[in-house]
């Protein structure tokens, strides 16, 4: 973990030297996430949002570094055989760091890693934070739209890489078996 936060840096200090241009904005927007991995259970989608700022560090003309720093509520309707229904609510501090390439002026594309800091969470209207991971680990691919040079459009998917549940995984079968998050995010944003 300290290798990642320690790389993160590096870009952020390389992005800020080399800059051409740097604009700092806020986002906000809807989720629908839900878990993938698990077998034992039926993980629905969950309407939620995020909402926060970013960076965009233009380090040459069709190439952006964007950290970001999102309040975003995730988690999933959960079905199990057998028993009744319940929601899955997760509160995190999601902290992606986005390489963005600008097709034109207008259409971008981007991807990058995204570490979650768990800031609560809830099954079924009842305290569960004890039951999950303090930290997740996502991998992030999106496309966006500028309609002006301060609005824009973005749609981004964010995929789990690690098991969100707070137990640990023994081996592959395992670690693929247990709940990742996984996330579809629309955003609207304003670049000052």
């Amino acid at each position: 973990m300290k290798k990642i936060i320690l790389s993160m840096l590096a870009i952020l200090v390389f992005g800020f030297a080399n800059a051409q241009k740097t604009r700092f904005g806020v986002k906000g927007g809807l989720n629908v996430s839900s878990y993938t991995g698990g077998n034992y259970y039926d993980a629905k989608s969950l309407i939620g949002f995020h909402v926060g700022g970013f960076a965009e560090i233009k380090v040459i003309e069709r190439l952006a570094i964007q950290p970001e720093l999102l309040f975003s509520t995730q988690g999933a309707s959960m079905e199990y055989p057998g028993e009744s229904d319940y929601d899955s609510k997760l509160n995190y501090l999601n902290v992606p760091v986005l390489a963005k390439f600008f097709i034109t002026k207008e259409f971008t594309v981007e991807a990058g890693p995204q570490i979650g800091f768990l800031l609560s969470a809830k099954d079924d209207g009842e305290d569960a934070k004890d039951f999950y991971k303090s930290t997740d680990f996502g991998f992030n691919f999106g496309a966006g739209y500028g309609f002006t040079d301060n609005l824009s459009v973005n749609l981004r998917y964010t995929v789990g890489l690690s098991n969100i549940a707070d137990y640990e995984t023994d081996n592959v079968e395992d670690f693929l078996d247990s709940p990742k998050n996984s996330n579809l995010a629309l955003s609207l944003a304003y670049k000052f």
